[in-house]
């Protein structure tokens, strides 16, 4: 229904002056997605947010919505859709007349007001905002521009991921175990007066996959960072995951990360790393890593997602050197390379052939649609 009303509300405004073209309405109608439609401040901050770009709009833009959405209001309430539309023009007297006129169109076309457009404008309406979703979602991290790449970030959300389990230490009844559950076969045989009719038997309990997250923030680097931190902080298990940003040097995230908010944890990662959009050293990093945080390897049982263009200033053998360590305390090491969006990519530098040489797999991630193929295939990449 708010694909006619929002098209609706972009035509009264264009006829006020307001330049509301046809990509601005894809997106107004797009934001409209991802927020409470019946919350009026939220469908007002949101298409303010889309479709204006001039501060002398703002009066104007709020004076139509408020007639527009009362106008909504009374329809559903009532059927008596020749009443006056309440309009307060006292904050945007320099617009009167033009706004004045456009809602003059508005009223004297009462039908206008719950069924805007034809059905076919709908259906245009309804295909322009999925082709802009389209673009959105194949589109380079580092082609977008803020608000976009915001959009993108709640779209992150919207994912679903079923992140890999393995066999714990502890255990429970399972009818596959490997093991006799022998108290229980006791406990049974004295109830029923001695005699067995099943061997109930146990199995190990599953628990998420350990997972270590290595984060380049270099300045080649920055766009993609931001979309990692969002989609990690989703998509990986509280309790079970270490996040470091490396750079010139090794910053621990895990405190950031234990924040439930994905806009509170990207502050605090700004205000955390002091070398964010700086050069890159992953072996001396890495080095880091070993002397001080070891622990993080659990028993050869972690998964490694080093995120990275492969692009170090560092020395070769200290790299090789490092990396060769990591690869053998880890379960499974994936490198999720940004540079794979071009095609017939190859890893020509030192750093780069050295990360391709220990990585079970390399993964794209310059995109959303990349990062959904990641999060349903995850479980599949690790089985190789």
């Amino acid at each position: 229904m708010w694909v006619s009303h929002g098209v609706g509300l972009g035509r009264v405004l264009r006829r006020a002056g307001v330049p509301v073209d046809s990509a601005r309405m894809a997106l107004g109608l797009q934001a409209l997605t991802l927020i409470d439609v019946s919350k009026r401040h939220e469908v007002c901050d949101a298409l303010e947010a889309t479709w204006l770009s001039r501060a002398e709009d703002i009066p104007v833009f709020h004076a139509v919505f408020d007639a527009y959405w009362a106008a909504l209001s009374q329809s559903q309430a009532s059927d008596d859709a020749s009443q006056g539309l309440p309009l307060s023009l006292a904050e945007a007297k320099p617009s009167r007349q033009r706004v004045q006129d456009a809602l003059a169109d508005m009223q004297a076309a009462p039908a206008m007001r719950l069924h805007p457009v034809k059905p076919q404008e709908e259906a245009q309406a309804a295909n322009l905002m999925a082709s802009a979703m389209q673009r959105l979602k194949h589109a380079d991290f580092q082609t977008l521009s803020a608000d976009e790449l915001a959009q993108l970030q709640h779209q992150l959300q919207t994912l679903r991921m079923r992140w890999p389990t393995v066999a714990g230490r502890r255990w429970r009844a399972g009818a596959r175990g490997s093991r006799l559950d022998w108290p229980r076969l006791l406990r049974t045989a004295a109830r029923q007066g001695g005699e067995v009719l099943a061997l109930p038997r146990r199995q190990r309990r599953e628990q998420a996959l350990p997972v270590l997250v290595l984060l380049d923030v270099s300045g080649s680097m920055e766009r993609y960072a931001r979309m990692q931190l969002a989609f990690l902080h989703h998509h990986t298990p509280r309790g079970k995951r270490a996040v470091f940003a490396f750079g010139t040097h090794l910053s621990d995230l895990r405190a950031a990360f234990a924040l439930r908010d994905t806009d509170d944890m990207l502050h605090a990662v700004s205000q955390h790393v002091a070398d964010f959009g700086g050069g890159t050293r992953l072996g001396e990093s890495l080095a880091a890593l070993r002397q001080q945080y070891s622990q993080m390897l659990v028993g050869r049982r972690t998964l490694v997602l080093l995120i990275t263009d492969g692009l170090d200033t560092g020395e070769p053998a200290q790299l090789q050197e490092e990396v060769a360590w990591l690869k053998r305390h880890c379960r499974s090491l994936l490198w999720l390379n940004p540079l794979l969006r071009f095609d017939g990519y190859q890893p020509l530098a030192r750093g780069p052939q050295v990360l391709a040489r220990y990585a079970d797999a390399q993964v794209a991630i310059h995109s959303l649609a990349r990062l959904e193929n990641l999060a349903q295939g995850l479980g599949q990449l690790l089985k190789h």
